[in-house]
């Protein structure tokens, strides 16, 4: 079966990337976007970026999560370490994160190393979330195989019945942070006839200072 999309494309032309209005640091470039699609995006998950890691077979692997907290030491997700990413990320800490926005027709691309955060971190976050996402991380062994769906939902009914007492839920020594520390930093804006605009930034080893150049789209 073939699926022709051939014809299936879109003309950008909302905003433009040039040199003379963006800061040198691409912390602040990423807060601008991150903010301004905020608005144009009301109620969906802006903070939503791919992540490839390379597998255990030495193919990549990319799946989407949730980012929840970015500073200049870095960017911070939350999973299981066990999971295919965890054990991914254990063998090679090198990864990349990628962002969409469609509605301002962005893109980023941050490649980084890749380490956890801090237990203390990890377990202030972990109490933030809802009690239901706080057992769920008890019923996941993530990226293992089980029978079925009802299988799960049992598991979770059991820990449920577990913590159904207690007034607090422990984080799982499996669960935790991790944090990105980028040295590479690709913005793109889409723009008329593909004639993208590409600002990367790269971070210099001897000193932590940022060099940008333009790519050719």
């Amino acid at each position: 079966m073939t699926f022709d999309l051939s014809n299936y494309r879109k003309n950008y032309k909302k905003n433009s990337l040039l040199e003379l209005d963006i800061p040198k640091n691409p912390l602040k470039l990423f807060h601008n976007w991150l903010e301004q699609e905020k608005i144009f995006s009301e109620n969906t998950e802006v903070n939503a970026m791919s992540i490839s890691t390379i597998g255990e077979d030495g193919c990549p692997e990319t799946r989407v999560v949730l980012l929840k907290e970015y500073s200049e030491k870095g960017f911070i997700f939350y999973t299981n370490y066990y999971s295919f990413k965890g054990r991914s990320i254990q063998k090679i800490p090198k990864i990349c994160l990628s962002f969409f926005w469609e509605k301002t027709e962005r893109q980023i691309i941050i490649k980084g190393i890749t380490s956890k955060i801090k237990k203390n971190k990890s377990d202030k976050y972990f109490y933030k979330r809802p009690k239901e996402n706080q057992i769920g991380s008890w019923v996941s062994r993530q990226s293992t195989k089980i029978p079925s769906k009802e299988y799960l939902l049992e598991q979770y009914n059991k820990w449920k019945d577990f913590f159904r007492k207690k007034k607090t839920i422990d984080r799982p020594f499996y669960w935790g942070g991790y944090i990105v520390k980028p040295y590479r930093m690709e913005f793109w804006q889409g723009q008329s006839h593909r004639l993208h605009d590409r600002i990367v930034y790269n971070k210099l080893e001897k000193n932590n200072k940022w060099i940008l150049c333009r790519l050719s789209p």
